[in-house]
């Protein structure tokens, strides 16, 4: 039968719009992956993302560290990746499926020692789960093909509020669809939106003390989507505690 010359745009278009909403790169690009930490997963909590804990957080051992190249100076930290290993027979393990992280730390240069980590080379240093689940342990250094892809996360954003009445330090995660935020800005209720600067990682702070009022926080990721979400936290919040919102991306 044949085919309509019409159906081909019409794929086309809609293999677009569906990368577009899923907010996903098609095109796979080359770098390498190495391991960091043991089975026991020690070595790959904290992180320059300041997630802390990731089992808390919800990241568990699905995370990579990042090379300068990818890290982007920590903006780039809750972007979520699909890799595999290819074009090492002897190290990659047949059949495995693509694994997907969520960046979480930073695998730093080493200008002593050229490594894999060094710029301008790609590289993910991923955790031994996630390593062993494409690639046999010895493998040590293996090329891979990776992507950006959607994260799928559970339940709202969620901001963990650190600091003292004159620096609000807010961590802001479980972020959806992008993952990576770009922009954060915070509302007292009795106040407009108050720009936020990023700390460190998904680290943000202000010096605007907002103690005794309901806080309300808008939140822009890489993709350039914003969201408001208000009054996440009551006028009664604690320093140290998370507060989750109603809605994700």
């Amino acid at each position: 039968m044949a085919m309509s010359h019409s159906f081909i745009p019409l794929v086309f278009f809609i293999l677009l719009l569906i990368q577009a909403i899923a907010g996903i790169d098609l095109n796979w690009y080359d770098a390498h992956a190495t391991f960091y930490g043991d089975p026991s997963r020690a070595g790959t909590m904290q992180g320059a993302c300041g997630y802390g804990d990731l089992y808390k957080q919800g990241y568990g051992l699905a995370n990579t560290a990042l090379s300068t190249a990818l890290f982007n100076n920590g903006a780039t930290c809750g972007a979520c990746f699909q890799l595999f290993c290819v074009n090492d027979p002897q190290w990659c393990i047949k059949g495995a499926k693509p694994v997907t992280v969520t960046a979480t730390n930073f695998c730093p240069p080493n200008s002593a020692q050229p490594g894999a980590c060094n710029p301008p080379l790609k590289h993910f240093d991923l955790s031994y789960k996630m390593f062993t689940s494409i690639a046999y342990e010895k493998g040590g250094i293996i090329p891979v093909k990776y992507r950006r892809v959607s994260c799928v996360k559970q339940g709202g954003v969620r901001f963990e509020i650190n600091g003292n009445p004159n620096f609000l330090f807010v961590l802001v995660f479980n972020v959806a669809n992008a993952g990576d935020v770009s922009r954060v800005s915070v509302k007292g209720s009795k106040t407009g939106w108050i720009p936020m600067k990023r700390n460190f990682g998904q680290k943000w702070n202000t010096g605007v003390n907002l103690v005794g009022q309901a806080l309300s926080f808008q939140v822009t990721t890489s993709d350039g989507k914003t969201l408001e979400f208000y009054s996440v936290s009551p006028y009664n919040w604690q320093f140290g505690q998370t507060y989750q919102s109603q809605g994700n991306f």
